[in-house]
């Protein structure tokens, strides 16, 4: 009896370490993103003269949104295909070079999470934008998965810290600040619901225009470490889920919106994308 009593207890203890084990290794890939490798053979660009080019990058090495991006892709042509745009889809980051990113009015962080490019890869965008190009975010490329400063400072102005998970995913209204550029004013409705993985970051984002909020009082924003409750930091009430800044002469736009396929059926949703793109390329 004691030696099956023996066997049960080491059963159940590796058992416990095994899953210990593949919970940490997860949140690793979730932070550091695993395995991480790097492309470094430039594409060949067949892109038109006369079309505004947007470079949507979706390569991910932390946690893969794989739903969203695939329901993004079709989503984001049509607009495309709308407004006159040539859109180059990659997951590989051979294309982050100077000669090759002065071809696109616009980059897209499609979801993208993890470490996806080298040094010198980073480099050439953070060139791109400060010299005067466009740079967009959409929910997982504000994660805290890219150890990537510039990147952090002006596409965010702020650190991510957690998302809901009691619930994950919950309904609010969401609110047009009234400051926004009249631009995007004019093309946004002012109040739509939402139901998305509302993203908690540290702070409010600095020098930032918010474009979109929430109110943060009105969702549970109980995070990754289940036994702390209202973890809503820097946030407050005004919790904003879309905002715009300057670097350099460039300027970047990130929405911690957009985390499952269901998000980019709302039109007001996919109407958002679409103006910060139109924002994001002109003049």
């Amino acid at each position: 009896m004691k030696r099956v009593l023996k066997i049960i207890g080491w059963t159940i203890f590796g058992l416990v370490i095994s899953l210990f084990a593949l919970g940490a290794l997860f949140m690793y890939k979730v932070q550091n993103g695993f395995p991480v490798s790097y492309e470094t053979e430039k594409p060949v660009l067949k892109l038109t003269a006369n079309q505004p080019a947007i470079l949507l990058f979706s390569k991910t090495t932390g946690f893969r949104h794989g739903e969203s991006i695939d329901a993004s892709k079709p989503i984001i042509q049509s607009m495309a295909n709308k407004n006159g745009w040539a859109v180059y889809e990659t997951e590989e980051g051979g294309v982050f070079n100077e000669e090759q990113l002065a071809q696109f009015k616009l980059v897209i962080f499609n979801n993208s999470t993890g470490r996806v490019l080298n040094d010198e890869q980073q480099t050439a965008l953070e060139k791109y934008v400060e010299n005067g190009g466009s740079l967009m975010g959409i929910h997982g490329a504000g994660d805290n998965s890219h150890h990537w400063d510039w990147y952090v400072a002006n596409l965010l102005g702020t650190t991510f810290s957690h998302h809901p998970l009691n619930p994950q995913f919950q309904k609010a209204q969401v609110h047009l600040e009234a400051s926004v550029d009249s631009s995007l004013q004019t093309k946004l409705p002012v109040t739509w619901e939402g139901n998305d993985e509302w993203y908690v970051f540290f702070d409010q984002p600095k020098d930032a225009q918010v474009v979109y909020y929430i109110d943060g009082e009105k969702i549970l924003p109980s995070g990754n470490m289940l036994w702390m409750k209202d973890k809503n930091f820097g946030m407050g009430k005004h919790h904003p889920v879309a905002w715009h800044k300057t670097a350099g002469k460039g300027k970047t736009f990130y929405t911690s919106m957009g985390h499952s396929k269901e998000v980019w059926a709302n039109p007001a949703y996919s109407n958002l994308i679409e103006q910060g793109i139109l924002w994001s390329i002109a003049q």
